[in-house]
């Protein structure tokens, strides 16, 4: 017998998180939360040296900046860097949010959002780039928004290649304005723009994905098991926040929404006992031994907020290992570490 038969078979005596523990690939312990006050983060694991480069919202959201350390346990320690600050006026002048580091072409790029004084709510996707070998050197070059077919809030963009392509996933709201955002894909012909008709990955539809605000937002990709993953979150950003999963064959047309299933139920979520609540807006980066997968993730440690859900800052970054079971999917284990 399998151990995961013979665990799932204690499951009335032991409960889902003794099951989850048992079943950890690895026992990895990092000193939660590694960067506080950082919502929205993101974490490059440089190949060359094994450390990591982290990046995540300002509490202000004011500017961007960066942080490095070789072991994640570190960050919460490495002194930070801005290196871009919003404009005093127009475009790019407010709510600079959720910004990701990637290197494409030999070349950093930062995908964020940002909105404007005048209006801070007329949020769209921008791009800076960088060509220093070491993204905390060098200069960052603004290269300017990311269009999308129809000029609406838009947000949260994340980049992957695979099988020779490069996509883009992000966050709008559709053309009907019936809900706050979506999340779409396209293919990209560049580092700052995409090609062709976007196609919808998911929308706001469940119940969890609808409480005080509908919105399906902060995409993350993980390829593993002959398998796409993109995990995503959902709700309002306060205790009601939390992800969601989606997958596709590796080798079908991801461009074709028939290709994608979507799991009815959150893979993450709120978990008051642990004190976590409204986990999201995730990424995943290796441990420091190059195999253990982790997931990268924010979430605040009380429910009660202190303000509004932007005004409290209290939303920190933190890591935890997921595995994988029989079928190929994730485990997303909970950690008394959490």
């Amino acid at each position: 017998m399998k151990l995961n038969t013979i665990v799932i078979s204690l499951i009335p005596f032991l409960g889902q998180a003794a099951i989850a523990e048992a079943l950890a690939p690895a026992n990895f312990q990092y000193d939660n939360p590694i960067v506080v006050q950082r919502a929205d983060p993101y974490i490059h694991r440089h190949q060359d040296s094994g450390c990591y480069t982290f990046i995540g919202t300002s509490p202000k959201f004011d500017s961007i900046e960066l942080r490095q350390a070789c072991r994640l346990n570190d960050l919460k320690i490495a002194p930070p860097k801005v290196i871009w600050e919003k404009n005093s006026f127009g475009p790019l002048s407010a709510n600079i949010w959720a910004p990701e580091l990637h290197r494409i072409d030999n070349a950093w790029y930062i995908h964020f959002a940002a909105g404007e004084v005048e209006r801070p709510f007329h949020i769209r996707m921008f791009v800076l780039k960088n060509t220093h070998a070491d993204p905390m050197q060098g200069e960052w070059t603004n290269l300017g928004q990311i269009e999308t077919p129809w000029d609406s809030f838009s947000l949260d963009a994340t980049t992957f290649h695979h099988q020779g392509k490069r996509y883009l996933v992000w966050a709008q709201k559709n053309r009907e304005d019936t809900y706050n955002s979506a999340l779409w894909m396209a293919e990209m012909d560049s580092p700052t723009s995409i090609v062709g008709e976007p196609i919808q990955l998911t929308k706001p539809e469940f119940d969890w994905e609808i409480q005080g605000y509908k919105v399906n937002e902060g995409a993350a990709v993980i390829i593993r098991n002959n398998k796409v993953f993109i995990t995503y979150s959902a709700s309002a950003t306060d205790h009601r926040y939390a992800m969601g999963l989606l997958w596709a064959d590796i080798n079908s047309d991801l461009m074709n929404p028939a290709s994608w299933h979507k799991l009815e139920q959150p893979v993450f979520e709120t978990n008051e006992q642990l004190n976590r609540y409204g986990p999201g807006h995730n990424s995943f980066v290796k441990a420091e031994d190059g195999i253990t997968d982790l997931l990268v993730y924010h979430s605040r440690d009380y429910k009660t907020l202190r303000g509004t859900p932007l005004t409290d800052p209290n939303r920190h970054a933190r890591v935890r290992v997921i595995g994988w079971d029989d079928q190929g999917m994730p485990i997303f284990y909970p950690h008394k570490s959490d």
